[in-house]
């Protein structure tokens, strides 16, 4: 098992991020101070010299005290920690959020907030060895991988008395494994790595595996389509193994939150004045940016801007060959409303669906692997009983025990 981070060691990192995020707030409004203060552009700007040579030292004093501030508060919490036991307390819940939010820069940064992707079983991480394996997994050969969305981690599968893992284990005579990661980075680089993840874990299984099959909520539905192309470049085991993909709320093309976070970014920076502003709508993760259009591959996104205004990029990528799959969408309007139906609040029906208007873009899910859930917003997929029944259904395929 790893050793779980400390209350102040998360502290401290909690420190860091509100230091560099007012660094960064001061070069924002220092910024609009020089663009208003520097006068009219069609006279050169004649006060820009000015301006800058009388507000420098003020804003260079702001930069000096926030550092000092966070060295302080660093230095205090250093001293803490060794009067802490080393394992403390986890944030899980925070810390997803956080790094759904920021999760690129913390692990680029290599913040102790950083989320490592972990397979976990009762709350626990697995240690991926085969006589460990054998001690937590007595039986089973079935295994049901399920990963989370952005911005959550695995205890996310636990809702208002649900866990599909837990029961459908029951029903389906599966083995439940849960995957964390962190949903700030790109999808295709969870994609891979969580290839990697499941490679090693079907090495490592005490016994033969008869079939895996995969459940994504929400951004977990992209990881697993992503992983399953990067495994069948890497020729990994598993993906011959692999039976069906079942993805709930996921934003195959895309969410229309990003887009409009994106939108936001353009206008501001379309006015001279507001310009300096724009920067607020650069604090967003990869893999925030990612559900615009629903990228799953590295060719997605390299090479290009992240937050610039763009069409779709990407390329086809089919449902993976020789699987079974399926995808649930929900609505929160009563089935009977007119007209066109709205999604689950954050993705629409159609892309859940994997519906598209360029063809070659849309996902080949069969008519009667579809469902739509009415009343029932995007985190309410992971607690609802129709949704259920289905799933004992898609993952059953008459193996229930008496």
């Amino acid at each position: 098992m790893t050793e779980k981070k400390t209350l102040i060691r998360q502290l401290s990192d909690a420190v860091k991020l509100a230091v560099d995020a007012t660094q960064g707030i001061t070069d924002i409004v220092e910024a609009m101070h020089h663009r208003i203060g520097a006068g009219p552009s069609l006279l050169g700007k004649p006060l820009d010299g000015v301006v800058k040579a009388v507000t420098a030292p003020t804003y260079a004093a702001i930069r000096g005290i926030t550092k000092l501030v966070g060295m302080s508060i660093e230095t205090l919490l250093a001293q803490l920690e060794q009067l802490m036991p080393k394992s403390g307390l986890e944030r899980g819940t925070m810390i997803a959020a956080i790094n759904g939010v920021l999760g690129d820069y913390l692990a680029e940064s290599k913040s102790s907030l950083a989320m490592e992707m972990r397979l976990c079983s009762n709350g626990l991480d697995l240690s991926i060895n085969r006589d460990d394996l054998q001690q937590t997994f007595t039986t089973g050969n079935r295994l049901l991988i399920l990963l989370h969305g952005s911005s959550l981690d695995e205890r996310c599968w636990q809702r208002k008395g649900y866990n599909y893992g837990s029961t459908l284990a029951q029903a389906c005579d599966l083995v439940p494994i849960y995957l964390r990661y962190n949903s700030g980075l790109h999808i295709s680089e969870n994609g891979q790595l969580f290839a990697v993840q499941l490679e090693n874990l079907v090495s490592q299984w005490p016994r033969p595996i008869e079939e895996i099959i995969l459940l994504g909520h929400s951004m977990g539905g992209l990881v697993a389509r992503s992983a399953c192309h990067y495994a069948e470049a890497m020729n990994t085991a598993w993906r011959s193994q692999l039976s069906k993909l079942i993805t709930l709320g996921a934003p195959h093309h895309g969410a229309p939150l990003e887009r409009g976070g994106n939108s936001l970014e353009t206008i501001l920076g379309l006015h001279a004045y507001s310009k300096p502003l724009e920067k607020l709508g650069r604090i967003r993760s990869a893999g925030v940016t990612d559900l615009r259009f629903g990228n799953v591959l590295d060719e997605h996104w390299q090479g290009r801007d992240r937050f610039a205004r763009s069409h779709d990029p990407r390329t086809t990528l089919n449902l993976p060959a020789n699987v079974e799959c399926y995808a649930v969408a929900a609505s929160i309007a009563n089935k009977k409303t007119k007209g066109r139906q709205p999604g689950d609040g954050l993705v629409p029906i159609r892309s859940a669906l994997g519906l598209h208007e360029t063809s070659e873009l849309s996902l080949d899910f069969p008519l009667d692997h579809q469902l739509v859930v009415y009343r029932t917003a995007h985190l309410d997929l992971l607690s609802n009983p129709q949704v259920y029944q289905h799933l004992v259904q898609w993952c059953g395929a008459g193996r229930q025990k008496n």
